[in-house]
């Protein structure tokens, strides 16, 4: 049973900085590459950050770069999202997301967590 846990969610002040984290287990162990994803109220859910798991290679949303800095700790199997200057446009659910190869979808989710950015 594959399984991705969320934690680190919270209310922040803008300007804030708020780290979240994604524990992976089960059948996610052998994964090509993880992602943030995020979903405002109303809106669809898009892709925040991602990293290929061997080798560290990461890409941003333009919104977030220069802001937001995605790693993992392969020894743990966790990978984190570091949130710094935040605003209250990135208020939303932040999903942790896996996928098995290069040429997959992100086929395992977490259940999300709550970033509330407050003005």
């Amino acid at each position: 049973q594959a399984q991705l846990v969320e934690s680190g969610g919270g209310l922040v002040q803008a300007g804030g900085s708020l780290r979240l984290s994604c524990a992976a287990s089960g059948r996610t162990g052998s994964k090509y590459a993880m992602a943030w994803f995020r979903q405002a109220p109303g809106k669809e859910r898009v892709f925040v950050a991602d990293i290929i798991w061997n080798g560290g290679s990461t890409s941003y949303a333009d919104s977030v770069k220069g802001r937001f800095t995605i790693s993992r700790d392969s020894a743990k199997n966790t990978m984190y999202l570091q949130m710094n200057r935040l605003k209250p446009e990135d208020t939303a659910v932040y999903y942790c997301a896996a996928r098995q190869g290069f040429y997959d979808s992100y086929g395992y989710w977490g259940q999300g967590t709550q970033v509330t950015v407050s003005s």
